[in-house]
């Protein structure tokens, strides 16, 4: 199988893009990779370009299936940002959510910190989320709210775990790999994309899209005719596992 990609990364109605979005193809797989950088307009940005451009590297170099080397991979970048925040004190809260997806021979796995998510469609229907690391998250396992009261909680944003934290590194990781299947989609991105997208929407307009890149604009222009002027930055990276050649590869930060 080939991997149709396409992404979006955008300000929103911010003047800093704080988010991070890279991905490489193979003939084997890919990775691919979101991150939406904390600690204000000088870190969150560094954060997350380092974390994405720290992982694509390493994954790069690596002899190893990267199926197995998920959490060598993202704790060789928590060392990485852990060393800028050292270097610069300009920065030294800096911060950034990841979600790292990689697929080799037609197997995936993932891994991820805070709040970013990953999605996983199969027959255009969700049939797994990543959970998130943040307070509402919490609540929601404790039976306190509903999984889609995440969305407009005053905590959303309080997050409890995430790259550059040097007190509580634990990246989830699934234990077994998942089979991808011809016509499967995967979608990863960050709390301001799927803020204003929801998951059944995310699936009707999967339904009816061409590619990922039509499935994309698609659910942007739903989020923007729901966004209010100041809404956050918002990344998406959507992928199709179809009979087609790769479209090449890239690192996107606005």
């Amino acid at each position: 199988m080939k991997y149709d990609t396409s992404w979006v990364s955008h300000p929103g109605g911010r003047t800093v893009n704080e988010d991070t979005c890279g991905y490489r193809l193979a003939p084997t797989g890919g990775c691919w990779v979101v991150a939406d950088g904390l600690g204000g307009h000088r870190g969150g940005p560094k954060a997350s370009s380092l974390a994405v451009e720290t992982i694509l590297e390493y994954l790069a170099l690596s002899s190893e299936n990267p199926l197995n080397i998920l959490h060598a991979t993202l704790e060789n970048t928590q060392k990485a940002i852990i060393a800028g925040q050292q270097a610069n004190p300009d920065i030294y809260a800096m911060r950034t959510t990841i979600i790292l997806l990689v697929i080799q021979d037609d197997q995936a796995r993932w891994a991820h910190l805070g709040d970013s998510r990953l999605y996983v469609f199969h027959k255009n229907r969700v049939i797994f989320q990543t959970k998130d690391h943040s307070v509402p998250q919490v609540m929601v396992s404790a039976g306190d709210i509903r999984p889609e009261d995440i969305r407009g909680h005053e905590d959303r944003n309080r997050l409890l775990r995430c790259l550059g934290s040097p007190d509580d590194f634990r990246p989830v990781i699934p234990d077994k790999t998942y089979a991808v299947q011809p016509g499967d989609s995967f979608l990863l991105c960050t709390d301001g994309f799927w803020e204003y997208v929801l998951e059944n929407e995310m699936e009707e307009l999967l339904s009816h899209a061409n590619s990922a890149r039509e499935w994309l604009q698609k659910m942007e222009e739903l989020l923007l005719s729901r966004a209010p002027e100041n809404h956050d930055n918002y990344t998406a990276v959507g992928i199709r596992a179809i009979d087609i050649q790769p479209v090449g590869q890239g690192v996107a930060a606005l």
